[in-house]
């Protein structure tokens, strides 16, 4: 869920480099090729942004931001409609799951203090002797936990130690119906780690049948940590998440998917209703899941507000004196809020600005947004460790004013990745320890498909003679890890933050794009959009997101995706040879030897053949395009199936070079600089690089690993 910060590194370094390269040259554009749509696959967006008119906000200067984008028409007629009004969205029958909370903010101890209760319901088919609790704030309390143990600092965000510790203390948890306090008999550490408090298990005195109900009235204490991570505090600002007591999820076979919190894991839980008052010091500003329920109530010094949510996972605020706001209708009226530091007014337009236009785009793809509010927070200076993360109904961005005046969209990129996540997982549910890409993986190629159509070719960074898109920074980030282990693995399985963030987001990505670009956009779409809609709160599994897609692109789509998943997918096209010669005629005897025939006539001035190798175990279509010396070019299509194939040639003139993937469809191709191959050094004059499959590779090597 966390936006991964290290594809802004390799954007802003590549940007760097990239242009110290092309400073004095005369060649502009040369960057744009590097993540043009394939020919004949358009963007999903379309006409281009340039030929529409602006948003009324922006044409207007109000509200706006140069350069936002304005959000095209989805091209995409076979999708299903949005499902009905926003409040019909939201599913009927009572939830799994119910928090009713009254919590205390004192900013000076940076603890909550917490009373409510706890209405969980046995929807399984199995009686239940325990019960299985989160108590995800001890992940902080000190160097021995999980947490702290696990890798991930370095190669991806959160890394360090917290000036001051973190922890939360279960002071009751007393069962209505069993007429008994659990906590006593509750055990103390995670099961087999002594040194981990963060998944408790609570053995129940009788069972709960299926179909039964038991009542939780706890009282807790959170200690909040300096900020790490998703939660914690810098001076006087707060972010509070993982701050109360939180049942695991039962599966409806019986068993709890619980576990540990690890530091590159995410969360999975049940879907529920939350109703939170929460009380802070006057002059705080909050912002929480969910919507505010009637106005604030001031007492003494304090004021308490009211939040209701439901069919969320999680609920998380933030409260800080400093806030300034800025809101806006969204679309379907929902409320658009933005709470930032002072002094940027300028972000908060341009994230407001983003989110609308992502609500849109995404809610047309993959279902509508079924709620009434969402909540966008910008951390102030120092507390970046906040930014870059999504709960229901609230997201935390990040980024200095600097980025877009240097064409550098970060800003952009964060807030409408944190957005995507309201869909997945937020509005989808899976479970996010098991199978991680689900969520993250999907969500970077839905920001980066969104940002594309609104930024053709310059999504990433678009700067004076530079244009960058975000899938060629996913796909440099991708091929770094092709080998270091299947997409489709647990998070404890990964050997370290780097291999977990190329793998989950970024190569995910890039294989996600990879079918789109090879077997048609339209379809993906179609095809996400399908699986979207289908387990809206209904915590799919891998299986289901490759069932959709065999429905949309085809059995070969699909066998691809689950062997890009599940064992460590690959593939390196290689030109392997090429040949042309003039051609002669032929020597020998044709036709009656008493009477012989003219040999046969010779059509073409010059024949030949080219090689191409598939090697790994993914195998994509490709067109080959083969370059004669007076830069006509043919291209011809590869099934991809064998590992050999050998292409004819006949021409006017010799075959120079050869160039697999012109168009750079297949993403996940890992050595690019064998994609072209030439017949000597001077076939490669300037007029043959001026065809644009010839530029794309040059380009395209120089920026991959």
């Amino acid at each position: 869920m966390r936006h991964q910060r290290p594809w802004l590194d390799t954007a802003a370094g590549l940007a760097l480099a990239i242009l110290a390269l092309v400073v004095g040259s005369r060649t502009t554009t040369w960057a744009a090729t590097l993540s043009q749509p394939a020919l004949g696959q358009p963007a999903l967006a379309q006409p281009a942004l340039a030929q529409r008119a602006p948003s009324a906000a922006l044409a207007s200067g109000a509200g706006g931001i140069a350069g936002a984008p304005v959000e095209p028409q989805v091209a995409v007629a076979a999708l299903q409609p949005a499902a009905g009004p926003r409040t019909a969205a939201l599913s009927s029958g009572p939830p799994a799951v119910s928090y009713q909370m009254q919590v205390r903010l004192d900013p000076v101890e940076h603890q909550i203090h917490g009373t409510g209760t706890i209405r969980w319901h046995n929807g399984s088919q199995v009686a239940q002797r325990e019960l299985y609790l989160h108590l995800y704030l001890n992940a902080f309390k000190n160097e021995h936990t999980l947490f702290m143990r696990s890798p991930g600092g370095a190669g991806f965000r959160g890394g360090g130690t917290p000036h001051q510790w973190g922890h939360i203390q279960i002071e009751r948890l007393f069962a209505r119906e069993l007429g008994r306090d659990l906590w006593p008999d509750a055990d103390r550490h995670s099961p087999g780690d002594e040194a981990d408090q963060t998944d408790l298990r609570v053995p129940l005195p009788e069972p709960v049948v299926p179909g039964g109900v038991l009542t939780l009235e706890v009282q807790w204490q959170a200690q909040l940590p300096s900020l790490v991570m998703r939660t914690g505090f810098h001076q006087r600002f707060h972010m509070v998440a993982q701050w109360f007591p939180k049942l695991a999820r039962l599966e409806p076979d019986g068993r709890w998917a619980h576990f540990p919190f690890h530091r590159l894991s995410e969360f999975y839980a049940d879907f529920g209703h939350y109703d939170v008052r929460i009380d802070v010091p006057e002059g705080f500003v909050v912002g929480a899941t969910g919507h505010q329920q009637g106005p604030a109530q001031q007492q003494a010094g304090r004021v308490v507000r009211r939040y209701l949510a439901d069919q969320v996972h999680d609920f998380a605020f933030t409260a800080w004196d400093q806030f300034e706001e800025l809101s806006r209708p969204g679309p379907a009226g929902v409320q658009l809020r933005c709470l930032f530091p002072p002094g940027e007014q300028r972000l908060a337009r341009l994230e407001l600005e983003m989110v609308d236009q992502g609500m849109r785009r995404f809610s047309e793809l993959y279902g509508a947004y079924p709620y009434d509010t969402l909540t966008v927070v910008h951390p102030p200076p120092g507390a970046g460790e906040a930014g870059g993360m999504e709960y229901p109904t609230l997201i935390t961005t990040g980024g200095r004013w600097v980025w877009p005046l240097l064409g550098v969209r970060f800003i952009e990129g964060v807030t409408v990745h944190e957005l995507a996540h309201q869909w997945f997982y937020g509005l989808l549910g899976s479970n996010e320890n098991r199978w991680p890409f689900l969520d993250e993986g999907l969500t970077t190629y839905a920001t980066a498909e969104a940002m594309e159509a609104w930024w053709p070719n310059g999504s990433a960074v678009q700067a004076p003679g530079l244009s960058l898109s975000q899938l060629a920074v996913q796909r440099v980030a991708a091929a770094e890890v092709w080998n270091h282990g299947p997409i489709a693995q647990a998070v404890p399985a990964f050997v370290s933050g780097g291999d977990y963030g190329a793998l989950v987001y970024s190569r995910a990505a890039s294989l996600l794009a990879t079918l789109g670009r090879v077997y048609g956009p339209e379809g993906l779409a179609k095809a996400i959009g399908r699986y979207a809609r289908a387990h809206r709160f209904g915590h799919p599994t891998p299986e289901d997101l490759i069932a959709a897609v065999k429905v949309d692109l085809g059995a070969a789509a699909a066998a691809n995706l689950r062997i890009g998943l599940f064992e460590g997918g690959w593939v390196d096209y290689q030109v392997l040879a090429l040949r042309s010669a003039e051609s002669e005629p032929a020597g020998g005897v044709f036709g009656d030897p008493d009477a012989p025939s003219p040999a046969p006539r010779i059509e073409a001035a010059f024949a030949g053949y080219a090689t191409i190798l598939r090697r790994g175990t993914l195998a994509f279509p490709v067109e080959i395009a083969l370059h004669d010396a007076d830069g006509h070019v043919t291209t011809v299509h590869w099934d991809g199936g064998g590992h050999r194939h050998e292409i004819p040639y006949a021409g006017a003139s010799p075959l120079v070079a050869v160039v697999i993937d012109p168009d750079h469809r297949v993403l996940l191709d890992n050595d690019l600089t064998n994609n072209l191959r030439a017949g000597s050094r001077r076939a490669i004059a300037p007029r043959v690089l001026t065809h644009t499959g010839l530029a794309v590779q040059f380009v395209l090597a120089m920026v991959a690993p």
